[in-house]
């Protein structure tokens, strides 16, 4: 099997918060650039990637170029193709667009596999659970007034959802502010949902531990990024500071940067991102280094895919619900009561949508 030919397109979705109609986050993911790898058999691999900044048709050309070198590769032979694009790029580093670029290639490379092999990628990859836990994220967030914000956080959970996500650090809100707010939120949702909060690194350590401590007697699922990804050691002392479990991971390019904050004990919940981390391949190392240091795994964006990764690792902890690429997707996976189904067809079991691109491309 050769790989015979590569397909962009650049896509850009609505503007929408479709959980339960909550005002659009500022900033959220709107454009997104597909993958379609087309082997000399017939088979059809699909990715996806994003950069969320002003930069994305650079990161088109990044995949462009990539699409070329990777022609006449066996698709099977994912680390030798992703080591050839890496080696192409190395004046780039370990992340940035390059990271990105090589990711939806990955990501399509798994697609391939498993169509291959007739089996879900999932199950391709170890096949733990066919269900996995998951959280609403992205309904409540800091620019949402805290009547609507109270609102939208009872309708998730009479949606069904027993794990939610909301954001701290709101413009114009001192310390003792952002403590009542959060607790409105708690209130709302009651004392049996798992209530996780990001931080999105907006804090000092010394903020995260002072803040933090005033809020540990909501009993939250998570503190999440509480300040610089790469404050290795602000981060241990934050963990070593609060009973709150702290998450991080999601803003790290690659295998190594996930080694240091678990070797400095700078998170209890790893969160990975499959864009970021570099794939499907390095998703599961990842995942797997994790468990050696008894950590478990949660999943940034992308959720339907993440659902396969997941699944298919012993300590895969829950998938984000970021609702923010089904669009993208014919018939995609959604939550039920909280969880989410692993697609049974092979590969990611995922088609794009048959009017993805006169509908919402843009070149």
């Amino acid at each position: 099997m050769k790989i015979q030919q590569v397909r962009i397109n650049l896509v850009r979705l609505p503007l929408e918060e479709p959980l339960v109609g909550a005002p659009p986050m500022p900033g959220m993911l709107r454009e997104f650039l597909t993958v379609q790898i087309l082997t000399d058999d017939g088979i059809e691999g699909i990715g996806i990637t994003t950069f969320g900044g002003k930069i994305v048709r650079t990161l088109k050309s990044a995949l462009e170029e990539f699409g070329e070198l990777i022609k006449g590769e066996d698709p099977l032979r994912t680390e030798q193709v992703t080591a050839k694009l890496r080696a192409a790029s190395a004046p780039c580093g370990a992340g940035g667009v390059a990271a990105l670029a090589i990711s939806a290639i990955d990501i399509a490379l798994w697609d391939i596999r498993g169509k291959a092999f007739g089996v879900p990628l999932a199950r391709l990859l170890g096949g733990l659970r066919d269900r996995v836990p998951a959280y609403a994220s992205g309904a409540l967030v800091r620019t949402t007034p805290t009547d609507k914000l109270e609102r939208a956080a009872a309708a998730l959970v009479e949606k069904g959802y027993s794990q939610i996500k909301t954001q701290m650090v709101v413009d114009g809100l001192n310390p003792a502010q952002e403590v009542e707010r959060i607790r409105l939120v708690r209130g709302a949702v009651g004392p049996n949902t798992n209530l996780m909060v990001d931080i999105n690194q907006r804090w000092s350590v010394h903020e995260a531990i002072s803040i933090g401590r005033k809020i540990e007697d909501l009993h939250l699922g998570w503190l999440e990024d509480p300040t610089q990804c790469d404050d290795y050691q602000g981060l241990a002392e934050i963990a070593r500071a609060l009973a709150t479990p702290i998450c991080a991971g999601e803003y790290l390019y690659g295998i190594e940067p996930h080694r240091q904050t678990m070797t400095h004990h700078a998170v209890d919940i790893v969160m990975i991102d499959l864009l970021r981390a570099g794939g499907v391949t390095q998703w599961m190392k990842i995942a797997g280094m994790a468990e050696a240091f008894n950590k478990p795994v949660a999943s940034h964006l992308l959720p339907e895919i993440h659902v396969h990764l997941v699944a298919a690792v012993p300590n895969g902890l829950v998938v984000e619900y970021m609702p923010w690429t089904w669009r993208l997707f014919d018939n995609p996976p959604m939550p039920e009561k909280g969880e989410m189904k692993v697609p049974s067809a092979a590969g990611l079991g995922l088609s794009f949508a048959p009017d993805l691109f006169d509908k919402y491309g843009i070149g």
